[in-house]
């Protein structure tokens, strides 16, 4: 969980108003926000899955970065029934890892688990590894879409400054049914490129961040049945509360955003969503 931990010490945003049709969030990781020391916040999963049910979040899809936080989600997801898991190993873990192809075997493992409904997030990160470690990113990239494509699972995304990357090798490889590009970052071009290819678009908190003009205008031209909202949790904080500590209750503030940048109607918006994310992870209970 390295690549990923990192502290977000405060006190955690007070809750929104509640959402009028419930979504998912397609994307969190409950695990590091609960081991971060927010205050306010929520102290136990049963917490986290009370807190987001309250504002309208009914279903969460707890993500995996590496070895230990798939087994927990998994587990995690055999006891709530408001939770399914993606197991995976971060792109940034990739090259650290002593023994790659071991860590991946114990994904493929997991991944045949009846409550793992996705496999990420995979993917490129060129932001903080450098040329030294593309390698094992590549080779840990293209492993996971094999194993989804196996396990007929919903591939998750991690993209960072590496676009063009992740669509050769998801065109090289062939990508699996679903594609969910997490945390979605390019600009209008990249977003038509992925919605032509038939991926689904997920947008964290960055999309309401005052210099996020060109996620808007990707957000914008994103049609109903292309869009999930996720939080990213504990990261990525929507304005007004950027730099906060994050955490699934707080989805509203998100879809309330895309709903005045896309211009739909909230409720069928909110019910999009849902529906997007029936399709990427399957029914819940």
């Amino acid at each position: 969980m390295s690549a990923r931990k990192h502290s977000r010490e405060g006190t955690f945003p007070p809750p929104p108003e509640p959402l009028p049709v419930a979504v998912l969030d397609s994307h969190t990781h409950i695990d590091i926000t609960l081991e971060d020391d927010g205050v306010g916040g929520p102290s136990t999963v049963a917490d986290a899955i009370a807190l987001a049910g309250a504002a309208g979040v009914d279903r969460l899809v707890q993500v995996g970065v590496d070895v230990a936080s798939s087994q927990w989600g998994v587990q995690v997801a055999e006891q709530h029934p408001g939770v399914v898991a993606t197991v995976a190993l971060h792109p940034n873990d990739a090259p650290r890892l002593p023994d790659l192809d071991g860590a991946l075997r114990e994904i493929e493992r997991l991944a045949a688990h009846p409550r793992v409904r996705g496999i990420g997030e995979t993917g490129l990160d060129y932001f903080r590894t450098g040329d030294d470690g593309r390698k094992a990113q590549h080779e840990s990239f293209r492993a996971h879409i094999g194993i989804a494509k196996r396990h007929g699972k919903t591939l998750v995304i991690h993209d960072r400054d590496a676009h063009e990357d992740i669509l050769r090798v998801l065109d090289e490889e062939g990508a699996p049914d679903q594609v969910v590009m997490h945390c979605f970052s390019g600009d209008e071009a990249f977003a038509r490129e992925c919605l032509d290819r038939g991926f689904l678009l997920s947008f964290a908190g960055t999309v309401t961040f005052g210099n996020a003009k060109d996620l808007r205008a990707a957000a914008a031209i994103t049609p109903l049945d292309g869009l999930l909202v996720e939080t990213d949790a504990p990261f990525l904080t929507p304005t007004p509360f950027r730099g906060r500590p994050n955490a699934s209750y707080l989805i509203p503030l998100t879809v309330r955003a895309l709903a005045e940048v896309t211009g739909h109607d909230l409720d069928a918006l909110c019910a999009a969503i849902s529906a997007n994310g029936t399709r990427a992870f399957g029914e819940w209970r």
